[in-house]
């Protein structure tokens, strides 16, 4: 009774528009109070403890990191590599917008700031060579997804927090499941691009000059996980280091910007990360409720009566991700659901860092599928297609996208090699 009267308020606020943060904070509160649980004052100290995590921290640094990157021409200097290596294939533009994504993707960890940093240089750039406008904002809405995949990932780092996972074992977890997804993207755009005779670039690139051109940008990820696998630093102090590293080489290196000019990209990177650190805050109030009420037992005690075996288990709950990524927010998907699914997952012994990479590349999903998708948003205002004309062309890649996620979930040793062969020898 207490599910069906949290999730009903939940879905009824969802239903009235109200915006997640809001209904998730609303339906904790009136909960509480309805059933005389806790007093007020638990609400605001409970939103501020879902904040008050060093670990945390490194979201809005990475968001940070990203927003100048993009401002700060390293964006631009990873698409000159990417199309060098790809650009003079069939389909050379599509192609070097999904590998973009990939290198953009080791520098930012949010999916919205990789189809806007990319999206704005190659949906142009493809509607010149006569691609058609909805592919190639379907292309760099897709290809954004896999920012949250690759490390740095903000909703690892989140995932990370609510479960209290290594951060540092999901970085590197995320690598080869990332690798996957953006091969699984890689091969229908080549095969769409080559059905409509869409060419590549005319102009053949030096990989050899590019790459010395785009040293200061690969150093990034350099940076950013050797720092943290080197155990030099944390993946928050990390993220405070990229942030400068980026701001120190958009102004001296590429010259993108004056310091005079830099409280613009500062004042940007704050709306971006202002939203999502709102939308935690009040996940975490909401799920402290769930968890008073002893939701999170009961779920897991009735799922797992309907059945032990984990594939099983893993293919329901991906059905339910899937539809969760659709209607929620990433990061409010995580905080929430995430402390109530894990304990169901580990009782049927699935690794939590495998379980933690199935979630993520569920909630990507979600990304680019209405009615929330939002990299559908974002492409769309970066091309002005409407957002199911572009869903129509990103449904090849999202078929793609679920094989490859089909793919991670039967084999956790897609997640679990790398995070196995490093710690393994610690």
């Amino acid at each position: 009774m207490e599910a069906f009267t949290i999730f009903g308020l939940f879905a009824l606020f969802l239903i009235l528009r109200t915006p997640i943060a809001i209904a998730a904070g609303l339906t904790g509160v009136i909960y509480m109070l309805a059933q005389d649980l806790l007093p007020l004052t638990f609400a605001p100290l409970s939103a501020f403890q879902g904040l008050d995590s060093f670990t945390l921290l490194a979201v809005p640094f990475f968001i940070l990191a990203g927003q100048i990157m993009a401002t700060g021409g390293i964006a631009k200097q990873l698409l000159k590599l990417a199309d060098a290596l790809l650009g003079a294939m069939p389909g050379g533009y599509a192609l070097t917008t999904i590998l973009a994504s990939v290198f953009f993707a080791d520098l930012s960890g949010s999916g919205p700031a990789t189809v806007s940093a990319i999206g704005t240089i190659m949906i142009p750039a493809m509607d010149a060579q006569r691609y058609r406008r909805s592919f190639a904002a379907a292309v760099a809405a897709c290809a954004g997804c896999i920012a949250v995949i690759i490390p740095p990932s903000n909703p690892m780092v989140i995932y990370g927090v609510a479960t209290g996972a290594s951060v540092g074992k999901l970085f590197l977890a995320g690598i080869i499941p990332g690798i996957i997804v953006a091969i699984s993207l890689l091969i229908p755009a080549y095969i769409i691009s080559k059905k409509n005779g869409w060419a590549g670039s005319a102009v053949k690139l030096s990989v050899r000059k590019t790459l010395w051109e785009a040293k200061w940008a690969l150093l990034v990820p350099v940076i950013i996980l050797g720092g943290i696998y080197c155990g030099i630093c944390t993946p928050t102090e990390s993220a405070a280091v990229a942030c400068l590293y980026a701001a120190i080489v958009g102004r001296y290196a590429y010259k993108e910007y004056t310091w005079l000019e830099f409280p613009r990209v500062l004042r940007a990177g704050v709306l971006t990360m202002v939203p999502i650190m709102f939308i935690i805050s009040m996940a975490f109030l909401f799920g402290q409720v769930v968890t008073l009420v002893g939701l999170p037992a009961r779920m897991a005690e009735a799922l797992s009566t309907f059945s032990n075996n984990h594939l099983i288990l893993l293919l329901m709950i991906n059905l339910f991700l899937l539809f969760v990524g659709m209607v929620m927010d990433g990061a409010a998907a995580i905080t929430l659901l995430a402390p109530i699914l894990l304990p169901l997952a580990v009782a049927c012994n699935i690794d939590p860092v495998h379980f933690g990479i199935v979630m993520t590349i569920n909630l990507a999903i979600g990304f680019i599928t209405p009615p929330m998708g939002v990299n559908l948003f974002v492409a769309n205002s970066l091309s002005k297609e409407p957002p199911l004309r572009i869903f129509k062309d990103a449904t090849p890649f999202v078929v793609c996208m679920l094989i490859a996620l089909a793919i991670i979930t039967i084999f956790p040793q897609t997640a679990l090699f790398l995070p196995n062969l490093y710690y393994g020898v610690q």
